[in-house]
């Protein structure tokens, strides 16, 4: 039986096999630990998927940057015909692996990076680090694995970071910037996809960015670490893969509170954010298709807003439609609707529609996650509404 590289995660590409757990000729059961791999995430235990016997380890301790699905060992279970499982076309990562030569003369600072602090995974702690880091006047940058583990430090986030500057009179500043994927990402479950825009867009003293793109990513995050405030910086981890044009210079910066007009009509306004931006997108076909032109707002800084971009979009086109991941319920969509009605009542010509995802925990099911988020089909159906296309 072939073992191979398992995926960990639904953006893993490659993995290190830190360490085996096993020997060759060892027998094994189904279920026990045979190695840790270590992805751009974590280190995670590999279990063996049957009974049998350690036939080889095809790649050695220390090996990094394996493909997922490469064969790493081989497993001799009894009734299997061996030589037919391992085919000549599997990829296998030879064992012989050249050692990384290192000039004695170097210092080990100057070897590790260390203004980058590898913490054991326990969020209350390493928040509270990272934010008397702050107030000792650095500019630290606290990632989560994802933001669901956050909700473990989020008395740290909400009594301390946000409200510090505040109590103390402007007295105690919080230069901090906190990171990592949000929403729902592809069959981890309820625990673990969920959007928290809406969350932590409500807090004073908080600033919400969530990018779309890498392009916006890089230009934002630089703001972010530049803002002297507390900024919660909300990436999508699907989004992790996509490419495209990312300038290289240094000062290559968007400001926070700029929103971007990446497609422009007159007859509806469609505004959203992260990963709602591509599901709109993806629907643009269709929209078109039906002699619709829309102006499609990538808001990317969720507070501070670039309430003028959407004020002036919507007095133009009469109509708006609002895409967000999230659960409606007491969203973020939901006050925006309050602000276009606020200030752009007279010039609507329908109401408000917001596709928002279901009231409902993540499914696990592939089937029924599709159905718990905004699809193509109920985005093309809330443009048709608001422009009387139905």
């Amino acid at each position: 039986m072939k073992i191979l590289l398992p995926a960990l995660s639904p953006t893993m590409e490659t993995g290190n096999l830190v360490k085996w757990l096993v020997e060759e000729g060892q027998k094994v059961n189904s279920g026990d630990l045979i190695a840790e791999i270590e992805t751009d995430k974590a280190t995670m235990e590999l279990e063996a998927p049957d009974d049998g016997t350690i036939n080889q380890l095809v790649v050695s301790e220390g090996t990094e940057n394996i493909k997922v699905n490469s064969l790493i060992a081989i497993l001799d279970v009894e009734g299997e015909d061996l030589e037919n499982d391992v085919t000549p076309s599997d990829e296998i990562v030879t064992k012989e692996q050249p050692k990384k030569e290192v000039d004695s003369s170097i210092s080990m600072n100057s070897i590790i990076n260390k203004r980058v602090l590898d913490t054991p995974i326990s969020e209350h702690g390493f928040t509270g680090l990272a934010i008397g880091a702050a107030v000792a006047g650095l500019k630290p940058i606290c990632e989560f694995m994802t933001f669901n583990f956050s909700m473990q430090a989020i008395d740290q986030i909400i009594n301390s970071a946000a409200k510090s500057l505040y109590m103390s009179g402007g007295e105690i500043n919080v230069p901090i910037v906190f990171r990592g994927p949000n929403g729902a990402a592809a069959r981890v479950a309820a625990q673990h996809s969920q959007c928290f825009i809406s969350w932590f867009s409500h807090i004073p003293g908080l600033l919400v960015v969530a990018p779309s793109n890498a392009r916006d990513a890089k230009g934002l995050l630089k703001s972010s670490i530049r803002n002297p405030n507390p900024v919660i910086f909300l990436e999508h981890e699907l989004l992790y893969k996509e490419k495209m044009m990312v300038p290289e210079e240094d000062e290559f910066v968007i400001p926070l509170g700029k929103g971007k007009m990446i497609s422009e009509g007159d007859d509806i306004t469609i505004i959203g954010f992260s990963m709602s931006v591509h599901k709109i997108l993806n629907a643009l076909p269709d929209i078109k298709s039906l002699n619709i032109n829309a102006d499609i707002i990538d808001l990317r800084s969720i507070k501070p807003l670039d309430e003028d971009l959407i004020y002036k979009s919507v007095k133009k086109t009469n109509r708006v439609v609002i895409v967000e991941d999230g659960w409606g319920n007491t969203s973020f969509g939901s006050h925006l609707s309050y602000l276009i009605q606020s200030n752009c009542f007279d010039y609507l010509d329908s109401e408000i529609i917001k596709v928002s995802g279901k009231d409902v925990p993540m499914p696990y099911a592939e089937n029924l996650e599709s159905l718990a988020l905004p699809t193509k089909d109920e985005i093309v159906s809330a443009v048709k509404k608001v422009t009387y296309k139905n």
